[in-house]
């Protein structure tokens, strides 16, 4: 561990940051210079007077996104600030070069203020194809995104709930193919009523699975008592199933096909994962230390495993996810990505997976495999077009 911190400090300091701006052209000349600035590029901007939407054609626009947060979620460290959230905004921007070519800038933002954040994403956005939300806490995370999907006529994204949801049902998908099993038909409890919590179950119930059971630190949500619950909760009551004397974690996962875990380390034993139906899936996606260690989760009896880390098998990362997302919403100037649109990037993912390769070590492709962004733009692409979203037909 102090190799790791020493190794990423040097780094960090010896890059000064892990992006940068580049010039698509090089070796200006006074020629050049005439057309890509004054007076040449007063062409470009009466054009997108007169059409605005020509700022696609004529900008980088179509292939930029903002990375936006504010520090108070940050993954494994909590609300740390705007400032000491940058590195992990680079290295999302990072990501999105690196693996669908899709120009990011980080933003981060210091302010707590719901509606001053709102607004300044707002008027932002001009600049950019998309919006991606990250790291800002729940339940304004909710608020901030309903808002700018409201206001906002590009995609915008909140990637702790949506690109965790995905890359899960991608997994979920290749494990009930090994199991020759209907999902749909699968008894589901998910630890964790946040950010990611709430969106997974909201894409388990679009997929068509309905007994799906929630969990927080307060125990089993109770779908009856709606009014006790905060805004988060509210929003995925019509998703649960109804409960009836069970009061814990451990009375959920009783006799529960799938255990989803995006809460806290080790609140999970053995003894509750040997209390599950035969051919347990358990997914422990807390970060660094998931709900029950990997090990200690086959050795009482799961079939499939999958974890945040990549040290283990089967790794949910949502870099599986959202720079494909992007780059399929932007390829056809989306103007939002919708449920449809995320799971098909679920398909999308566990397709990457041939299914004679599928095993209960191999439910998902590695997080660095090249190839998923693509497979993940051109379904996403497609669903847009379905959807009615796009506003480019390729």
């Amino acid at each position: 561990m102090n190799n790791l911190k020493k190794d990423a400090l040097d780094l960090h300091k010896t890059l000064k940051g892990k992006i940068e701006i580049r010039n698509k052209v090089s070796d200006v000349s006074q020629e050049s210079l005439s057309l890509l600035y004054s007076p040449g590029v007063a062409e470009p901007c009466l054009e997108i007077e007169e059409t605005p939407h020509k700022v696609y054609d004529y900008t980088w626009k179509g292939n930029t996104v903002a990375v936006v947060s504010n520090g108070t979620a940050v993954l494994g460290l909590g609300d740390i600030g705007a400032a000491a959230g940058l590195p992990v905004m680079e290295g999302k921007a990072f990501l999105f070069k690196e693996f669908a070519g899709v120009n990011a800038i980080p933003l981060v933002l210091d302010t707590k203020d719901t509606d001053e954040l709102i607004r300044t994403v707002e008027i932002l956005s001009p600049t950019f194809g998309g919006i991606n939300l990250e790291d800002i806490k729940a339940p304004e995370c909710f608020i901030i995104e309903d808002a700018l999907k409201e206001k906002l006529d590009i995609p915008v994204f909140h990637d702790d709930q949506h690109g965790t949801a995905i890359v899960v049902m991608a997994g979920l998908i290749n494990a009930y193919k090994l199991l020759g099993k209907d999902l749909k038909e699968a008894k589901v409890v998910v630890s964790g009523t946040g950010a990611a919590g709430c969106s997974i179950i909201r894409m388990l119930y679009d997929y068509g699975i309905r007994s799906i059971k929630a969990t927080n630190s307060k125990g089993i949500i109770d779908p009856k008592q709606k009014e006790k619950y905060n805004e988060a909760v509210q929003r995925i009551i019509p998703y649960l199933s109804d409960i009836n004397d069970e009061k814990t974690l451990s009375d959920g996962m009783c006799g529960a096909d799938v255990f989803i875990g995006v809460s806290a380390a080790n609140i999970v034993s053995k003894e509750d994962v040997s209390s599950m139906n035969r051919n347990a899936i358990v997914f422990g996606l807390a970060n660094p230390n998931p709900e029950i260690p990997y090990d200690d989760a086959i050795e009482a009896g799961a079939r499939i495993v999958g974890t945040g880390r990549s040290d283990y098998p089967n790794q949910v990362n949502n870099v599986l996810a959202f720079p494909g997302i992007f780059k399929g919403a932007l390829s056809v100037e989306a103007s939002e990505i919708t449920e449809s649109m995320k799971l098909a990037a679920a398909y999308g993912i566990a397709s990457m997976v041939k299914d004679n390769e599928i095993s209960e070590t191999n439910i998902l492709p590695l997080a660095i495999n090249r190839d998923v962004a693509d497979v993940v733009a051109e379904a996403v692409a497609e669903e847009a077009i379905r959807a009615g979203v796009a506003r480019k037909h390729e």
